[in-house]
């Protein structure tokens, strides 16, 4: 079996760099529980779950037995222009999860990127309205329409026509309007309803709300508890639909099972994508029969809703059920939080602690009092700590926040391991032990 090292050598032979944001040089064998493990035996806690796609793990023997069952039946069926159980038996779950109203679909695709945009089209020819509202700091994917309606500095070099107007979203830690940020949810949704509705964007030309309840990709920014039920009745006014993406903490992350249910309101349309394939590519778009019954609005792949994905992905809910992984998720996010502010809240460079369930982000500042955004302290503690054995990534609007959506299985024990590697880390950094060489090779975000 080829080593670590030349494993890499490959890798930077025959990998195009246009496919990679890599923060260290992890090479990935087999996993175990919530730890990789690499083509040298060394084992890592994983605080990552890969960009939050591993909720159970990557070793679950249901979703490994599902897998391998369907295969045996056939090595491919589709939904495009066929039928299949598993994408049936999956559909059925979901439509049940999120509320079992009759006049509920689901739609299939591979990732969440193509489900955010089939879901823009799909919505359009729906209501014959051209545009949409989303919120800057968004990332709805990265198809040339999902990154359209996105708002991350990370599509600046990009320019796609879009039929999006982006919003302002409420960050009590950086208000866009300045300020304590108290009054955060009040002047993005008056700016939204008194601004942007009264001159770019009308109701009567605009269709949906794309919002995430919590945007992880621009630094795990949980809006003031008021925000989104706020803005569901702002929709209502308006005759709006809202879309809530749920892509990366959908499935038990934030403590329920969808994010939503949080706030005691139920989206038009919900996204989901990432964790559902339990490792396999697989996403959904769960709403309204009069929107994705319509017709017009078509988007999908031969591959869309295969069989074997589909078979995962209804394992992969079937286990987070089975294992109460929400609640789990809830109590666990709770304890790691408090860990962390305990552990980490003695260093300046720390500028916030926040997130929710097993989604919580750690915000690097030059110092408490400017806050200004630290992305060398993001990049050398996250790889220092993959040193140490510790596995997370960073991202956010200016790549400052480290970000940790650990497997929903993690113990006590391994919350507490990964919290003293990442002090460690900490320390380390500010003590000068991370060269710039060493992570020169990894930009990350």
């Amino acid at each position: 079996m080829p080593t670590n090292k030349q494993l890499i050598e490959k890798d930077a032979r025959y990998i195009a760099k246009a496919m990679k944001v890599r923060y260290n040089p992890m090479v990935v064998d087999r996993a175990e529980g919530a730890r990789l493990v690499d083509a040298d035996g060394r084992r890592y806690l994983d605080f990552s779950s890969y960009w939050s796609i591993g909720h159970l793990g990557f070793d679950n023997q249901a979703v490994r037995r599902a897998v391998r069952d369907q295969m045996a039946r056939t090595t491919f069926a589709g939904l495009v222009s066929n039928v299949h159980q598993p994408g049936v038996e999956l559909a059925e779950k979901l439509v049940e999860l999120a509320g079992g109203r009759k006049d509920m679909r689901v739609w299939y695709g591979l990732s969440g990127s193509d489900a955010c945009e089939a879901a823009n089209r799909i919505i359009v020819a729906a209501t014959g309205k051209r545009r949409i509202v989303t919120f800057v700091g968004s990332w709805h994917g990265t198809s040339d329409g999902s990154m359209a309606i996105s708002a991350s500095p990370a599509f600046n070099r990009y320019m796609f026509a879009s039929n999006a107007t982006k919003a302002p979203y409420p960050n009590a830690y950086r208000p866009p309007f300045g300020g304590s940020g108290r009054n955060v949810t009040v002047q993005c949704l008056d700016y939204l309803e008194n601004y942007i509705f009264e001159t770019i964007s009308p109701p009567s030309e605009t269709a949906a709300v794309f919002v995430e309840t919590i945007q992880a990709d621009s630094g795990e920014v949980l809006p003031p508890p008021d925000f989104i039920p706020k803005l569901r009745a702002l929709c209502d006014r308006h005759n709006l639909l809202l879309v809530v993406d749920d892509i990366k903490v959908g499935l038990g992350r934030t403590g329920k099972m969808f994010s939503y249910q949080h706030y005691g309101i139920e989206p038009d349309i919900l996204i989901l994508g990432k964790s559902l394939g339990g490792g396999l590519p697989l996403s959904a778009i769960v709403g309204r029969a009069d929107i994705l019954d319509a017709p017009g609005g078509f988007h999908g792949f031969t591959n869309s809703g295969n069989a074997a994905c589909c078979a995962a992905g209804l394992a992969t809910v079937t286990e987070i059920e089975r294992q109460r992984l929400p609640e789990r998720a809830g109590r666990n996010g709770r304890y790691l939080q408090r860990r962390l502010k305990e552990a980490l809240g003695g260093f300046d460079i720390v500028g916030d602690v926040r997130g929710i369930g097993m989604i919580q982000g750690i915000e690097l500042v030059q110092d408490r009092k400017t806050k200004k955004p630290n992305r060398e302290a993001a990049a050398k503690i996250v790889f220092r700590a993959w040193e140490l054995g510790l596995v997370c990534y960073y991202a956010g609007m200016w790549g400052s926040v480290i970000e940790l959506t650990p497997p929903l299985i993690l113990t006590r024990a391994e919350i507490d391991e990964g919290v003293d590697i990442l002090a460690r880390a900490t320390r380390d950094y500010l003590e000068g032990d991370i060269s710039d060489k060493a992570i020169a090779p990894y930009a990350g975000w």
